[in-house]
């Protein structure tokens, strides 16, 4: 009963963050989600953990200081997403300008289709949200919300430019054929995983169950592995739609050691970007939550 209420009063409140002016609206969101830090002990709890592990060489003031931060990014992007239906190709720069735009052109002229590598980091609802709105439809690989309710208001949101939703349970398939058609797809590869869909790779100096679904997509059709998260950039008050070069994938002629390369390659430039602005990746995320046969749980 309480999760109904929950789902119940989510829809309207998106819908009235979404008419508010969009500084009163962030500042609102902002001030929600630091009310879920103070009141959320178990996601307090995980977060914690994951900083421990992922920097011992921090103080506990200073993993304090990331996760809140962790906070006010979710609320920022909470924020974002509920002003998407005001966002159109002539004002969307007011939030988001893209960097490095001509690694993904590149990637994409060779027609081969392009697989967008990012994470729960930033606002990476409206990387593709943004990319769409200037020509660029991304398929999206992603699990439906359990509240019905609030998946179709989600996926008529991230879908209103033409991008495209791939069920997560059927997503090889649709992995495929985006390929053949030389289309880009989005893949957030940050979550924890159970084999044999995930593959153990260093995360952190910390074996981590990864989804390796990318990796043989990548090497089964030589599509490009390009970079992109969206970054909160506090200097010019915006977000920044990044892109790197194609990582440049790791063939040994041993397929499934070539898998576990590749998504270990993969799995290093996310931990660059987390590194760089941890406040800004989903800490409170049982990442390290599958162990290797017989290692004890890390929660």
């Amino acid at each position: 009963m309480r999760r109904k209420l929950e789902y119940a009063a989510a829809w309207p409140f998106l819908k009235i963050m979404g008419i508010l002016p969009r500084n009163l609206s962030r500042a609102v969101a902002i001030c929600i989600a630091q009310l879920v830090y103070l009141l959320h002990f178990r996601l307090r709890q995980v977060g914690m953990r994951n900083l421990e592990m992922a920097f011992p060489e921090k103080s506990e003031t200073e993993r304090k200081r990331i996760l809140r931060g962790v906070f006010t990014s979710l609320g920022r992007q909470l924020s974002e997403l509920c002003q998407f239906p005001r966002y159109t190709p002539v004002n969307v720069d007011e939030v988001v300008v893209y960097d490095a735009l001509e690694n993904y052109e590149k990637a994409y002229a060779r027609g081969k289709g392009v697989l967008f590598l990012t994470a729960h980091f930033g606002a990476w609802e409206l990387s593709a949200f943004a990319h769409s709105l200037h020509g660029h439809p991304v398929n999206i690989v992603m699990r439906p919300m359990d509240n019905v309710y609030l998946d179709r208001l989600l996926q008529q949101y991230r879908t209103m430019h033409g991008n495209k939703v791939v069920p997560k349970d059927d997503f090889v398939r649709g992995l495929l054929a985006a390929m053949r058609a030389g289309e880009t797809v989005g893949i957030l590869m940050d979550t924890n995983m159970t084999p044999p869909q995930g593959v153990f790779v260093d995360f952190f100096g910390i074996p981590a169950c990864t989804a390796s679904g990318l990796a043989r997509i990548a090497l089964r059709t030589d599509a490009a592995v390009v970079p992109g998260f969206t970054i909160w950039d506090e200097a010019i008050g915006k977000y920044r739609l990044r892109f790197d070069p194609a990582v440049e994938l790791i063939r040994t002629g041993d397929l499934e050691a070539d898998i576990v390369a590749n998504t270990q390659k993969f799995t290093k430039v996310i931990e660059g970007y987390v590194r760089k602005y941890p406040e800004q990746w989903l800490w409170v995320h049982r990442r390290w939550k599958t162990r290797p046969e017989g290692e004890k749980p890390l929660y």
